[in-house]
């Protein structure tokens, strides 16, 4: 029963609890500034009737009891030695309205405050969760899905926020005008309320037509966002292959399915609209029609509770716009909700073992990995000295990558069978241990942005770190081309680097490990997309490091390995040789051949 209850509760009130997980209690706070304006609102509409007495002289003896259940705000009055003629009723309205309007402000001004809030510890805890995300399930998400959800979505759920909490601030001026018409005269009331519900089936329809369209429109933008991102990567090869008037089709169906949703969304919502109004007016006019001429109640009993109505009217309205407005986003809500669950459920699950500088050596022991049921690497053994230089040469697909990743911490292992500086890695609080590795890759990574926030990635510039950011600059060979940039170290970038040539953006990146203070060093194909002087110059770089750093390479070119202490050959997922470049020649008839290939 209670699970029951439960699921009930996530299916119909999955935006409050959504909304309520960050603000807490704040979200009842804004309710009750609206329930206070709702109640200021309706003792101020009361005091009509005595106002409509007091006209054309003093106010009857009995005019409290015109107020129905209200009749003590009158009783109050004469309390407090007030005498109900003209002025008093005056005064009496003009106070109430007055602090309905203070309470206006003060609900609106916290709702702007919790709205600030609410939107800054959502996109924080976004932010945080995907940064936890692990590795192996972020190469497996749909890219197109994490950049609309970050960033288009969050302006849909903005949206959202704004919606719901318009529509429950009506739905709970709605209750509190309610309330009073039955407290002023109660069958004229439950009539009205009759026809009210019955009318709402229609709107029912209406609303769950869509929410499907919002949850279609949400998936779309991901298809839209996907598709868009690869023809910004591939634009080159889009257009150099005459291929993007073909791929812009595709593209372009996207965004016409996104717009037909669009449409049939403003649709519905039009219909509320032109709909709502003409259908509760009739509902008052049957009901005032039956009440006078068939119950014969006097219109004067009625009119209190009618000005209520009437005035409930306008949030019915507004109710019933807000909340297919909210509909229209709801999918937004939802993707997101899926998504952090997603992000939760695929953290990483951090170890308690902080590691400080790399001292020792990395030892693989019996290494096995899966990518689902297909094994990458078999009985893996392997021992890494400290500032030793390895090289892990092989055939595409022979589990080069897979084996650094395990070792940088990107993928989980098998308890017991990686250990650094003797510790089971599946005890090591990674984080700690990856700020001590430097990675070069073999498309660089160049932020939109200068040379040296690249480079110290966003450090003060401090004397100290000024004089860090040239030393790395030398180091890497690029200091020349800095000092030739009419801007020096404040020279943009542009995207990606797109300014640089693929040298100039190796040897970027490269400055930028060597600005670090690193144990590890990891070139994955640094060298193997730059042309033979660029490559032998940033070689040179490397040697130049050798004993300094642990150096990790991998590489398909064998000519820049031959310097390294241990050279590890690895085919379909087994370590089938290691040895000096040299040993391996005269060993290997396999790396034999590769390098014959090589022409070396």
């Amino acid at each position: 029963m209670k699970k029951r209850i439960s699921e009930v509760i996530k299916k119909n009130f999955a935006g409050y609890l959504f909304f309520r997980s960050y603000l807490g209690y704040r979200i009842f706070v804004s309710l009750v500034f609206s329930i206070l304006v709702g109640v200021l609102d309706g003792f101020g509409l009361a005091m009509f009737l005595p106002l409509l007495e007091a006209v054309d002289g003093d106010v009857s003896a009995n005019a409290g009891d015109k107020l129905g259940n209200l009749s003590f705000l009158v009783d109050f009055l004469e309390t407090l030695g007030l005498s109900l003629n003209l002025n008093t009723v005056l005064l009496t309205m003009f106070v109430f309205f007055s602090l309905k309007g203070l309470a206006r402000y003060a609900e609106n001004l916290y709702r702007v405050v919790i709205q600030h809030y609410f939107l800054r510890s959502l996109r924080i805890a976004m932010i945080t969760a995907l940064s936890k995300y692990q590795y192996n399930a972020f190469v497996k998400a749909d890219s197109g899905r994490i950049y609309n959800t970050m960033s288009g979505e969050m302006i849909n759920v903005n949206q959202a926020y704004f919606r719901y909490f318009n529509a429950m601030s009506a739905l709970v001026m709605l209750l509190v005008y309610i309330v009073m018409a039955y407290m002023s005269n109660p069958q004229f009331a439950l009539l009205v309320s009759v026809g009210g519900f019955l009318s709402n089936f229609l709107f029912r329809a209406i609303f769950k037509k869509t929410k499907a369209e919002s949850a279609k429109i949400t998936l779309d933008k991901h298809d839209y966002l996907g598709l868009l991102s690869q023809m910004v990567n591939f634009f080159k090869y889009l257009k150099a292959t005459g291929r993007i008037d073909q791929y812009k089709e595709k593209l372009k169906g996207s965004a016409e399915d996104i717009e037909r949703s669009n449409k049939q969304m403003g649709i519905y919502t039009s219909l509320v609209i032109a709909v709502s109004e003409p259908i509760m007016v009739m509902i008052v006019v049957v009901v005032i029609f039956v009440d006078v001429n068939y119950m014969k109640q006097d219109l004067v009993a009625i009119i209190l509770s009618l000005l209520f109505f009437y005035r409930s009217l306008g949030f019915i309205l507004t109710l019933q716009n807000h909340w297919n407005q909210f509909l229209v986003v709801s999918g937004s809500l939802n993707n997101i909700t899926d998504f952090q669950k997603g992000l939760h459920e695929g953290a990483e699950i951090p170890g308690e073992k902080e590691m400080g500088v790399f001292s020792d050596e990395v030892n693989a022991s019996d290494l096995d990995f899966f990518y689902g049921d297909n094994q990458v690497l078999k009985g893996v053994n392997l021992k890494i000295n400290k500032n030793s230089t390895v090289a892990f040469v092989g055939e595409s697909g022979s589990g080069k990558t897979t084996l650094i990743n395990l070792i940088v911490g990107l993928l989980p292992v098998e308890s017991n069978s990686l250990n650094i500086d003797g510790v089971d890695s599946n005890t090591i609080n990674y984080k700690s241990f990856q700020k001590r590795i430097g990675y070069i890759t073999q498309e660089p990574v160049i932020f939109n942005d200068t040379i040296f926030n690249n480079v110290t990635f966003w450090d003060e510039k401090s004397e100290a770190n000024i004089e860090r950011f040239w030393k790395s600059l030398e180091k890497a060979s690029i200091l020349e081309f800095v000092n030739e940039q009419p801007g020096l170290e404040d020279e943009e970038l542009g995207a990606n680097g797109v300014n640089l040539s693929g040298g100039q953006r190796q040897r970027i990146s490269i400055a930028r490990e060597l600005y670090r203070d690193i144990d590890i060093l990891i070139m994955d194909e640094a060298t193997s997309a730059l042309d033979t002087e660029t490559e032998k110059l940033i070689q040179q770089n490397i040697d130049a490091l050798k004993g300094k750093y642990t150096i990790l390479m991998i590489s398909h070119r064998l000519s820049t390995v031959k310097s390294a202490d241990q050279v590890i050959l690895l085919d379909k997922g087994k370590i089938v040789d290691s040895g000096t470049y040299e040993s391996l020649l005269k060993s290997s008839p396999q790396f034999e051949k590769m390098v014959a290939l090589q022409e070396l």
